[in-house]
């Protein structure tokens, strides 16, 4: 079993900055990688941001590529997710998950095995 607990979200102006973290607890949190997805009003969750489990590998959305830094601290059994040059368009509310396979890296939300409550950003013009 995993607990996630995401914090960090809020109402910004487009060009400023956010920093969302997801806090862990239950399994040994270096065992499994992390994910940040997002889901806006009518869409589906889409994937944003992966980790590694040692936090050595990273990947992102084309979208966000050059303006979301995803990092984790495993000895503070968090992963974090540092926003820069906010959009309109990263309006959403955000979801970190995690990934209990012994390797790789997954991208879709299908194949996550725990999620967190999710954590309103709202981004305005």
């Amino acid at each position: 079993q995993v607990q996630l607990v995401e914090s960090g979200g809020g109402l910004v102006q487009a060009g400023e900055s956010l920093r969302l973290s997801c806090a862990a607890s239950g399994r040994a949190f270096s065992t499994y990688a992390m994910g940040w997805f997002r889901q806006a009003p009518g869409k589906e969750r889409e994937f944003v941001a992966a980790i590694s489990r040692s936090g050595g590998s990273t990947y992102y959305a084309d979208s966000v590529k050059g303006r979301f830094t995803i990092s984790r601290d495993n000895a503070k059994n968090t992963v974090y997710l540092q926003m820069i040059s906010l959009k309109p368009e990263d309006t959403a509310v955000y979801y970190c998950g995690a990934d209990l396979r012994l390797y790789g890296v997954q991208f879709a939300p299908g194949e996550y095995d725990y999620w967190g409550q999710g954590t309103q950003v709202t981004v305005s013009s």
